[in-house]
């Protein structure tokens, strides 16, 4: 142990057992200080501290900005609510004292060294000034951070390029913005503070921290950085998990940690956004605020490039008794992650739901079809205590299952006409679908499929999911210029990287260099094909292609390299897929498993553990990571069987939940403590009116019965369908298929031919109930069922018999107006 460790160590034992004259009430609480013992090595450091009071039941609060604070030697620095700064060299000790919710003072203290403090160290440019033009969000997309910058001054996007940024001020329009004689009328520094107009106003004051900076810089002449550059590994934040309350506060430290092995408490300096506002605010100095709301939501803080996230959890409610959470009773490993995550944030799930919601429910989302009448009858006469089990099996046999999961399939990968020209017509857009419809009902693993896709070689009408290629790539674009790297990353991913190709990622890890060393694995890609008439497009890997990809701003050509940086050595006359398949499908690598696995979840529940569900990065984590890492463990033990999985999320209780709230979880969206309803998707609410209707929708070119789901081509010409959000996959992004109510969609089924002509047909469900002569009441029970999957309850069979026998003889019309006020209700257009 070092003379200052021991030092500091005596000191803390010292004032650790003075003061205990607080209320005995207080015994068990107690302050804790991070960090225990401070040392500055030079004039430049600064240093946050955290003052958190443990209470006796467990909890913790942040007394950092109410604690006090004294220096036994004053001379030694300047501290003001927990945060210090340097003023001459020595020794000593900070008190700090507080006191807990009873009013009982409590009292720690910390150990501080200071060395060089009269020295004055260079500045690094891309160090300390950079960072600057970030966190007063100068070098932003809506400043001079944009591609024409602002006002004839551009900066690179959140400082990816600091050489340009160090060219641009130094060296650009004849070096007029900065004046080292002067520094205080370096132009720079008189628009940063509004001494002189400023389209972006005063960002900083004449004297603070940053204006310091960028003055000493100045005045030592604005070097450049010299010798072996120290780079930024990677910034930790403090606190990182944090259950809290409403109207509270948390202050946040962020230290960045650097290449050789120094630290540096960045705290004042970092950005801060807060990724939930209506949660909680953040300030420019890290001070957390919660509002009057629970949920769970993060804080992203970036500095130089590093990124990381501080997650805050503030319960929904206070004291939830244990016996809201009785009647729920986990079915398995996802109930109980689900459960733990109700207890933590006070939310009480909501009862299971009933057998003709669950069936409802379940048939839509596996199969993509409204259950008949008949099936709705046979399931509620099942007595048998596993038959939510034996249905959930029985619907994921049906060949609608197989329909319906073949244009989940398309969607995600984008099976269309090519849409530069007419390289790929009808025809290689139906052999794709088709041979996603042989994988889904052989039930192939998802990992084999993915790798199939990634590496096909040969032509379109062997190998269909060329068309993949066709699509992403083209016959006129060069694969590192073109969709297919953003494409195949966030389609088997779940990553968008597309902004990576101009700039930065500005909200994670990932470089322009890394786009282009990832689009570097398709750089032997080579489509053939001469004319649409001669024949089916060819993919062949292209030895004679130069491996790599050129990175656009250096110059640099670039070798194939994954997005997690792992070194790549291939054959020369290798073809780089191969490599990039094994490590997509790899089971280690957590973004693949976790990409299905959300679009799966989301699919089922109708909200992702992550949310865009094709937007994974450290910085957007899950709602229940818990939930989550056991999700995407089971579909690796299970070698990556999708059945299986869904088969799990449909068999758990939380899938079953009633879509009614309680008290206790109205304002939970996040969490599902109860079914979120959401509408149907515009092929499966097509396909709903043709078959509640009983009169089949008519698409041009294909054969009367034909139902949406199966439909391959996205750009056949369907007013309806484009009405309510099909997808028309020109992109990889899964908010191409829309889900939103507009009043459009509203007025058409109301008063459009899709719903009245399906209802007065001669040949549907109405007029041969009516032709038969069925009873009023079996004719009000079947609406019911083929509309809603249930029977009337009590009150509807009563409001809907009285006005039956106020019709008279105009019984026709009676029944036509309540089939079509059963279709233009919510619960027929949503999934509940």
């Amino acid at each position: 142990m070092t003379r200052f460790a021991r030092y500091a160590a005596a000191l803390i034992a010292i004032v650790g057992i003075l003061d205990r004259a607080g209320a005995a009430s207080a015994a068990a609480a107690r302050l804790s200080i991070e960090p225990p013992e401070l040392q500055f090595t030079t004039a430049d450091e600064r240093a946050q501290l955290l003052v958190t009071l443990h209470t006796a039941d467990g909890r913790t609060l942040d007394l950092t900005r109410s604690a006090t604070y004294t220096l036994a030697n004053p001379a030694l620095a300047r501290i003001e609510q927990g945060y210090l700064a340097p003023l001459a060299d020595g020794e000593t000790t900070i008190t700090i004292v507080g006191q807990d919710e009873s009013g009982a003072r409590l009292t720690a203290s910390a150990a501080l060294r200071v060395k060089n403090a009269a020295a004055d160290p260079p500045i690094h440019f891309s160090r300390d000034v950079v960072p600057l033009f970030s966190k007063f969000s100068c070098n932003s997309g809506g400043c001079h951070g944009k591609l024409a910058g602002q006002n004839g001054f551009r900066l690179s996007l959140f400082g990816f390029d600091p050489s340009l940024d160090y060219d641009t001020l130094v060296k650009e329009a004849r070096g007029r913005r900065l004046f080292p004689a002067a520094p205080d009328q370096s132009l720079v520094l008189l628009k940063a503070t509004g001494t002189i107009p400023h389209g972006g106003g005063a960002r900083f004051d004449v004297g603070s921290e940053p204006y310091q900076v960028l003055h000493r810089w100045i005045k030592q002449g604005a070097p450049a950085d010299h010798g072996k550059p120290v780079t930024l590994t990677k910034i930790r934040v403090s606190p990182q998990e944090l259950v809290t309350t409403r109207h509270a506060a948390q202050q946040l430290r962020v230290i960045a940690e650097y290449s050789d092995g120094t630290t540096r408490d960045v705290t004042r300096v970092a950005e801060y956004r807060c990724q939930a506002n209506d949660l909680m605010q953040v300030d420019m100095n890290g001070l957390v605020t919660t509002l009057d709301r629970g949920g769970e939501g993060t804080i992203l803080v970036r500095y130089s490039g590093g990124i990381e996230i501080a997650r805050f959890s503030i319960p929904f409610s206070q004291g939830v008794p244990e016996a809201a959470f009785a009647a729920f009773q986990p079915a398995n490993y996802i109930d109980e992650a689900t459960l733990q995550k109700w207890h933590t944030l006070g939310v009480a799930p909501s009862a299971v739901a009933g057998d003709e919601e669950f069936l409802r429910r379940a048939t839509l989302d596996a199969t993509g079809c409204l259950p008949s009448p008949d099936e709705v009858r046979a399931f509620l006469a099942d007595a048998r205590p596993d038959k939510r089990a034996r249905c959930i099996d029985r619907l994921l046999e049906r060949p609608e299952y197989v329909d319906y999961w073949t244009l989940k399939l398309a969607d995600l990968l984008q099976n269309r006409k090519e849409r530069d020209h007419d390289v790929r017509g009808v025809k290689g857009v139906r052999d794709l679908h088709y041979w996603l419809r042989e994988q889904v009902a052989k039930n192939r693993p998802w990992n084999e499929l993915a790798r199939d896709v990634l590496t096909v070689r040969g032509d379109s009408f062997e190998h269909p999911a060329v068309g993949y290629y066709v699509v992403t790539i083209g016959e006129s674009h060069e694969p590192d210029k073109s969709d297919i790297p953003a494409s195949v990353a966030q389609s088997f991913l779940g990553t968008r990287i597309l902004c990576a190709k101009c700039h930065n990622h500005p909200t994670e890890k990932y470089t322009q260099d890394d786009y282009y060393h990832f689009a570097a694995f398709f750089s032997r890609v080579d489509l053939k094909r001469e004319s649409p008439e001669k024949g089916p497009t060819r993919l062949v890997n292209d030895v004679k292609r130069a491996l790599g990809s050129n990175q656009p701003r250096t110059g640099e050509r670039l070798n194939p390299q994954p997005l997690d940086r792992t070194p790549t050595t291939l054959a020369n006359d290798a073809d780089p897929r191969e490599a990039l398949a094994k490590w997509v499908t790899a089971p280690e690598n957590a973004f693949f498993s976790g990409a299905i696995v959300n679009r799966l979840w989301k699919h089922f529940l109708g909200i992702g553990l992550v949310e865009p569900v094709d937007d994974l990065r450290a910085t957007n984590p899950p709602t229940n990571p818990q939930l989550w890492e056991a999700l995407s463990r089971d579909l690796v033990e299970h070698q990556y069987d999708l059945k299986h999985l869904m088969r799990t999320i449909m068999n758990s209780r939380t899938y079953q939940l009633s879509a009614n709230t309680t008290p206790e979880n109205e304002h939970d969206a996040r969490f599902y403590s109860h079914f979120y309803v959401r509408r149907l998707p515009a092929e499966v609410l097509a396909d709903a009116l043709a078959t509640a209707t009983g009169v089949p929708e008519r698409f041009s070119g294909y054969p009367e019965g034909m139902r949406a789901v199966q439909l391959p081509d996205p750009s056949l010409n369907s007013y309806f369908l484009g009405l309510f959000g099909r997808s028309e996959r020109t992109t990889a992004c899964a908010c191409e298929r829309r889900d939103d109510v507009t009043v459009r969609q509203l007025l058409h089924m109301q008063n459009g031919d899709a719903v009245i002509q399906k209802i007065h047909d001669m040949h549907g469900r109405l007029a041969q109930m009516l032709d038969a002569k069925r009873p009023s009441s079996e004719m009000i029970d079947e609406l019911f069922l083929a509309a809603l999957g249930r029977h009337p309850a009590a009150d509807e069979r009563t409001a809907v018999e009285q006005s039956l026998a106020q019709a008279g003889d105009q019984q026709m019309d009676f029944f036509q107006d309540l089939f079509w006020a059963l279709l233009n209700t919510k619960e027929f257009t949503f999934n509940h």
